[in-house]
């Protein structure tokens, strides 16, 4: 069974919650105990029926508010696949929030409130949702009973957003009438619509095709950890493990163990501890190479044919996700996957205007939430393939060594 991870984004009170709590509900997803908690705080809220945001609205503050402001990761399966949900804040000043839900998503459903249609957020969203190339947009056209199911408010908030969606480039977009809060389109078609040919939500959610976004023609290999049992069966044992993030490996491929550029053939792969013909992308695997040569954690193994870049100053795209502004000539560790190396960010190029893609010059600093283009200077080299091209190799983060924090996202590029 394979697993769809999906990031749920919208302005305030267009219902993200809901519809995660609908989605929860509707699938029976949800413990007895909870339920019961649950129902008794919608009791206490004098509604008379069961208040669906709760189940993701975890905070004490959020609660009270009725808004999101931390990411609300929730899990659920069906019969055909299993699911992660991150439920992303709508506020403009929680931008760093949705934007480390997003970066790890195959899908992001972006709602729209049917009474306002495309509104500022929304397009800050999808400006996000394009910059982080998640594959997969579903626009969920909510609170459709509050516009008497209308399929003229539908068709035209289609059309706005389409026009956005080019200019932005986003590819894949479905667009879905629903209402969270009555159960319209979200796991049955609803017979409210009955204007919608296409499918309910959660069909769509579980059939859509995640296995082709995964690149297996580029093959990247980063180690994360050297097995060396020193057993007397094992004793010349060296493996590396690590993740297959993209591409496949066979025995007999030759490959280069980057930044250092060492050449070698592999030996053996191993997954689950079982020698086999080859592992692939998204597998967890153990690679032996024929020559001893010296692999630590932080290397790449990858083909000779396909190569990555291997470089100590490269430019990004940066979300600035701390209190304290970034400046050029800061010093931190920047870390992709396995591999942790100091840098300095030498130069901020300019700040990217998240309502209109304007690129503003002459910026001397980046305050939180701000999306700058930075220039990074590293203590030694790092492998990497543009954001744009090899997305999962192309995402790093910048840590405050000091305080031990993660004060950035980076796209590079």
């Amino acid at each position: 069974m394979d697993l769809l991870r999906f990031i749920t984004a919208g302005s305030v009170d267009d219902g993200k919650s809901t519809l995660i709590g609908r989605l929860l509900y509707d699938t029976d997803s949800i413990k007895v105990d909870q339920l019961e908690m649950i129902q008794k705080q919608s009791k206490n809220k004098g509604e008379g029926v069961i208040d669906l945001a709760l189940f993701t609205d975890g905070l004490r503050a959020e609660r009270e508010q009725g808004i999101t402001i931390d990411v609300a990761y929730k899990y659920f399966a069906t019969a055909k696949r299993k699911f992660i949900i991150a439920d992303a804040p709508g506020h403009i000043q929680y931008t760093r929030n949705m934007v480390t839900g997003a970066s790890n998503s195959d899908l992001i459903i972006i709602l729209i409130d049917a009474r306002l249609g495309v509104i500022e957020q929304t397009r800050r969203h999808s400006i996000i949702a394009s910059l982080l190339q998640i594959p997969h947009v579903v626009v969920a056209i909510n609170k459709m009973d509050m516009v008497a199911y209308s399929e003229e408010v539908f068709n035209t908030i289609l059309s706005d957003y389409s026009k956005m969606a080019a200019q932005l480039d986003i590819k894949d977009v479905v667009f879905i009438p629903i209402s969270a809060l009555q159960g319209d389109n979200i796991v049955n078609a609803s017979s409210s619509m009955s204007w919608y040919k296409g499918e309910s939500l959660l069909h769509y959610l579980e059939s859509v095709n995640v296995v082709e976004d995964i690149d297996l023609s580029t093959p990247r290999f980063p180690v994360q950890y050297v097995i060396r049992p020193q057993s007397d069966d094992l004793h010349d044992y060296r493996g590396y493990a690590g993740k297959v993030i993209s591409g496949t490996y066979k025995k007999g491929d030759k490959v280069l163990v980057l930044p250092e550029g060492i050449e070698s053939e592999i030996d053996t792969v191993e997954v689950h501890g079982i020698e086999v013909d080859e592992a692939y992308a998204p597998q967890s695997a153990v690679i032996q190479l024929k020559d001893d040569i010296d692999v630590n954690r932080g290397n790449m193994i990858v083909s000779v044919s396909n190569l990555p870049k291997v470089e100590q100053e490269v430019t990004a795209m940066l979300c600035w996700m701390d209190n304290i502004p970034l400046v050029a000539g800061n010093k931190y560790l920047i870390q992709l996957h396995s591999k942790v190396v100091r840098c300095v960010v030498k130069e901020i190029n300019y700040k990217l205007d998240v309502n209109t893609l304007e690129k503003l010059s002459d910026v001397h600093q980046a305050t939180l939430n701000d999306i700058v283009h930075v220039t990074i200077k590293t203590a030694s080299s790092i492998v990497f393939d543009g954001y744009n091209a090899l997305r999962v190799n192309g995402g790093a983060i910048l840590i405050d060594e000091t305080r031990y924090t993660t004060v950035a996202g980076c796209m590079l590029q």
